[in-house]
């Protein structure tokens, strides 16, 4: 009873969406009770936690167990864009695990700002979370369900690395390498990581919404595709510790 029309409004958005979507990796709500005083959703269960923070508590994994999870977060991202949901805010706090007993079982949640897509009209709110924010959001020229997939790119990047592929001292510096897709991979983190990982963040973080990879493309790709290294470990617990907060 509390809450402004505005957020009411956002409230109504999000239960709205969850309601609609059932997919194996996006959280699951089971009913939507809508009273005077009070919203209440009853929503699927999960202990697991964040992915990042347990990824932090493993320390080491391989870059086929990397691949594993990025593709069931592809596959959640083909079935909403293809029901006409865009996220528009995956980031790691957004990614979530079933139990603690699997590392891998990971759900998609945080549809606060998801946006149900219209043929007619491009979205062209600011949002989203800075280091995983697409380059078109920021020009505000308008934008389309592609800003989930750089976020993907993102996520990937920091999933094989333990850090973020654009940082700065501020956020207008930040938010300046992101509009220019200015990225590398440093070879003291990257040289053990496999070439079609990288060629894979490269068809993500592509500033041209035009050629970035779709969901589709994505999930055709070599990378989710059985060509990932699955005998090195990648030691990325303690970079992400420290960058996972940025």
């Amino acid at each position: 009873k509390n809450v402004s029309n505005e957020y009411k409004k956002n409230l109504d958005a999000e239960t709205e969406i969850l309601r609609r979507v059932q997919h194996k990796n996006i959280v699951r709500v089971h009913e939507v009770v809508d009273t005077p005083n009070f919203l209440f959703i009853v929503m699927e269960l999960l202990t697991g936690g964040e992915l990042f923070d347990r990824i932090v508590d493993r320390g080491c994994y391989t870059e086929k167990d990397a691949a594993e999870l990025v593709r069931k977060i592809v596959e959640a991202i083909d079935y909403l864009h293809n029901v006409g949901i865009c996220h528009r805010d995956l980031k790691p706090e957004n990614l979530l695990l079933s139990s603690r007993e699997n590392d891998v079982d990971v759900k998609i949640g945080d549809f606060g700002l998801s946006k149900i897509i219209s043929k007619s009209v491009m979205m062209q709110t600011a949002c989203g979370t800075p280091g995983y924010v697409a380059p078109e959001v920021l020009a505000a020229t308008g934008y389309d369900k592609e800003v989930d997939l750089w976020s993907i790119g993102v996520i990937t990047y920091i999933l094989l690395c333990g850090f973020p592929p654009f940082y700065g001292d501020s956020v207008p510096v930040l938010f300046e390498q992101i509009m220019q897709g200015n990225y590398d991979y440093p070879m003291d983190y990257w040289g053990d990581v496999s070439a079609e990982a990288m060629d894979f963040i490269d068809r993500l973080l592509v500033v041209d919404k035009d050629k970035r990879m779709t969901a589709a493309q994505a999930l055709q790709h070599p990378w989710l595709n059985g060509k990932a290294n699955a005998t090195v470990q990648l030691d990325v617990g303690k970079s992400l510790k420290s960058s996972v907060g940025q």
